[in-house]
């Protein structure tokens, strides 16, 4: 099958979990990946599919690393793709605002994908082709308990994908979304509680934390939504979002028949214990 944007693509998150998985798949088949990350690995690789993984250095929070790291990637490459999977979590109660770790979970997920797409976009204008492609969740979805920060995150990346969409249609370029949900990756353990053992919200933020961690631990594998992303990829004609896994696909579509009411209920009920 052809990749309509071509074979090199830049890709953030890319030393863990979804963006790992991501990485070595389009690579197996024959990508040139551009593996971003804080901390990427020292040397490039070649797989057997005929690609290749090389490590960039990037923190989406810094502009000037966006900068340097831009600059170097698109001097060695004709970049097609952009995919966006870096991010973070915490879970803390919604009336609560841990000034630190908020504003680190939002400048990573929402505005780090603005802050690079504003380097890269004008130059997938400039080409006339491309895909920018983004990691959201289904959280954006169904807003848990004690995830209303990180949900958040995710809901503002699902409204500036689908208005970023109709702004480069003219253009070539595509923008389209990745749900996950429950997913086995080390995201769940490097999430943080941002939550003291005096708050009134304590015992029920653990119980339903460590119900969606129970959940998560359980999940899909990451090359599920890997296994999506690459079929995006070769899309001439992306939907803007995604979703993995039919359980989840049909738990959005049920959402929309259902009344807000009913959908609180069945979330409280899995979280809260009615």
């Amino acid at each position: 099958m052809d990749f309509p944007y071509g074979r090199n693509v830049f890709l953030t998150g890319g030393s863990s979990g979804i963006g790992l998985a991501t990485v070595r798949l389009l690579a197996e088949n024959g990508c040139t990946v551009y593996a971003a990350s804080r901390k990427p690995a020292a040397q490039a690789c070649v797989l057997q599919g005929g690609g290749e993984i090389r490590p960039v250095t990037l923190d989406v929070r810094d502009p000037d690393s966006v900068d340097a790291a831009v600059e170097t990637v698109f001097a060695n490459a004709d970049i097609g793709v952009v995919i966006h999977c870096a991010g973070i979590g915490i879970a803390c109660p919604a009336e609560d605002f841990p000034s630190g770790p908020v504003t680190g979970l939002m400048d990573t997920n929402f505005l780090g994908v603005l802050r690079l797409n504003s380097r890269i976009l004008p130059r997938l204008r400039a080409r006339g082709s491309g895909l920018c492609l983004m990691i959201g969740s289904v959280a954006s979805v169904f807003p848990i308990p004690f995830q209303s920060h990180y949900s958040a995150s995710k809901a503002a990346l699902d409204s500036y994908a689908a208005a970023l969409r109709m702004e480069l249609s003219s253009y070539g370029v595509r923008v389209c979304l990745v749900h996950p949900g429950d997913t086995n990756t080390g995201f769940t353990g490097a999430r943080t509680y941002e939550i003291g053992g005096d708050s009134p919200y304590y015992g029920a933020c653990v119980r339903a934390v460590g119900k969606m961690e129970k959940d998560e631990i359980g999940g899909r594998p990451p090359e599920s939504v890997a296994h999506a992303v690459l079929k995006l990829c070769r899309d001439k004609r992306p939907p803007l979002r995604t979703v993995v896994g039919f359980d989840y696909k049909l738990l959005v579509f049920l959402k929309r028949l259902l009344p807000d009411r009913a959908v609180e209920a069945i979330l409280k009920s899995m979280y809260l214990g009615g």
